[in-house]
């Protein structure tokens, strides 16, 4: 058996772990509203048509604050469409996907729906076909208390009280080609700059999410940032990061490692943060909203015959990728990536929250069910809430095609309020077991409450439909302590959960 150690101290903080990083993402896209969230003739669906079985599992993810409406959706997507009677709501081309939309679902029924599922609206404005008028409108819609045109519209559509909306994304993706109205940095920047200005003169408590590179691939990643907070560093107060991940060639150990890109686009993305701000003499930071992340593959070929097939169909079966094992674990590398980041990412969504690249699947007419990513999602919100600590890991190293110096074992640890402890952990070895030897000496008296562990003997193991239960959490080897250190056993490609509380 192989060894490996993390040495952990009570002092030695990242930072507190802002909550929305366990964030989520529903877009009008595919089935992720329409025979996801909302299915008004399914069995479960409750009198608003949400489907009760998918907020179930919803809130066992304890979601802070979940996006919407897009995503490439938004950039062609008229807020005002999604208010008022259904029956008088137009039916409208989506130019993004090629879809048609009915807006049937809109913007009443997602706040109403944000209530149930116990999560905050995050709201992307349009910034590709609309502009600074549309943008301030619809926080006078949303927030303003009452007495103006835009505020009483929304109290006669049957909601008196304001929606409050906090966190406001300034567009999607602008600096991608297939988006629509793409934009240069400094055009995206201008506009971002005025219509962020106008939202904050009709709510000055709100926050803004200026848009990011669409992944760290893109030829502008960099400039863009650079030219796009240059034009509205003072108006906006975080920048978005997106990225997906794939194992298109079957290569089980570089896809393992690609957290560790993950690591380096966020840091590069912090470093062009805080030369903007030493460029302009600020005291503000810009923080980070990794709005979109996720595994994302699988579907790919599905997606290209469906459109052939069904173009302009509604709420067609898009971007279902079916996730297996492997997927889960590096889910939980991301995750942990996340934490070990909390010092300047304060939000992140998961892409997306059912159907569509999602840890939530569901039947339409049938059942909802957890993909194998669920777990370490689940588990990181309802376990990962504290403070984030610097984990020295020592750990045996690996090379593979995409990375070099790749740690088989991946790991992060949170302080809880109440002086508990939770190890995150994934062993990437293929073939060994690992002895993980942790100190603990600096959090006094601990003991282990339990180790929740995942594995399955074959990598590309799923759930289904008809087998939910194929690739769940269950109990781990556990350890022993010695002193204040302990001892833990990471069984060969596996997800841990680690969690101390201290003895009374």
């Amino acid at each position: 058996m192989n060894r490996a150690s993390i040495i952990l101290d009570k002092d030695y903080v990242i930072g507190e772990i802002d909550p929305r990083i366990y964030g989520a993402f529903v877009e009008h896209l595919g089935r992720c509203v329409y025979g996801g969230i909302y299915e008004p003739d399914h069995p479960e669906a409750d009198e608003e048509g949400f489907r009760r079985d998918v907020m179930e599992l919803v809130r066992k993810l304890d979601v802070p604050v979940t996006r919407y409406p897009g995503g490439n959706f938004v950039s062609g997507f008229n807020w005002e469409d999604s208010i008022g009677p259904k029956n008088q709501r137009p039916a409208k081309l989506d130019l993004a996907w090629f879809t048609t939309e009915t807006n049937e679902f809109g913007f009443h029924e997602f706040v109403s729906w944000c209530q149930k599922a116990k999560t905050d609206p995050m709201y992307s404005i349009n910034l590709g076909t609309r502009g600074v008028e549309a943008a301030m409108n619809i926080v006078e819609y949303a927030n303003h208390k009452g007495g103006s045109y835009w505020s009483d519209l929304r109290i006669k559509n049957g909601s008196k009280d304001p929606f409050n909306i906090k966190l406001w994304c300034l567009g999607n993706e602008m600096d991608g080609p297939w988006q629509i109205a793409h934009k240069t940095a400094q055009e995206y920047g201008r506009i971002a700059n005025e219509a962020g200005k106008v939202m904050k003169w009709v709510d000055p408590s709100i926050e803004l999410v200026a848009c990011g590179s669409s992944n760290s691939e893109m030829p502008t990643f960099g400039d863009w940032e650079l030219e796009v907070l240059n034009e509205c560093y003072d108006t906006v107060d975080y920048i978005s990061l997106h990225r997906y991940y794939g194992n298109r060639t079957n290569d089980t150990p570089s896809f393992l490692a690609s957290s560790m890109d993950m690591d380096d686009f966020i840091k590069t993305v912090v470093a062009i943060c805080d030369s903007i701000k030493g460029k302009k003499h600020r005291k503000k930071s810009i923080n980070l909203s990794f709005d979109e992340w996720n595994v994302w593959y699988h579907s790919n070929e599905q997606d290209e015959k469906i459109k052939k097939l069904d173009k302009w169909g509604r709420a067609l079966p898009l971007l279902e990728d079916v996730y297996n094992f492997e997927d889960a674990l590096l889910v939980g590398s991301m995750l942990m990536t996340l934490q070990r980041n909390a010092d300047r990412v304060k939000i992140a969504c998961i892409a997306q929250l059912v159907n569509v690249i999602a840890p939530i699947m569901t039947e339409n007419g049938g059942a909802a069910w957890a993909q194998t990513i669920f777990y370490p999602f689940m588990h990181a919100s309802k376990y990962g809430r504290g403070k984030s600590l610097q984990a020295i890991v020592t750990s045996p190293l690996y090379d593979c095609k995409e990375y070099t110096d790749v740690p088989y074992i991946d790991a992060s640890a949170v302080l809880g309020d109440d002086g508990s402890v939770t190890i995150f952990c994934v062993n990437r070895d293929m073939e060994e077991d690992y002895s993980l030897d942790i100190d603990l000496r600096s959090f006094g008296d601990l003991v282990l409450d339990e180790h929740i562990m995942m594995h399955h003997d074959d990598v590309k193991a799923y759930n289904s439909a008809d087998n939910h239960n194929n690739v769940k959490p269950g109990k781990g080897p556990g350890g022993a302590f010695e002193g204040g250190n302990f001892t833990a056993v990471i069984p060969t490609l596996s997800w841990n959960v680690l969690r101390f509380r201290a003895e009374k």
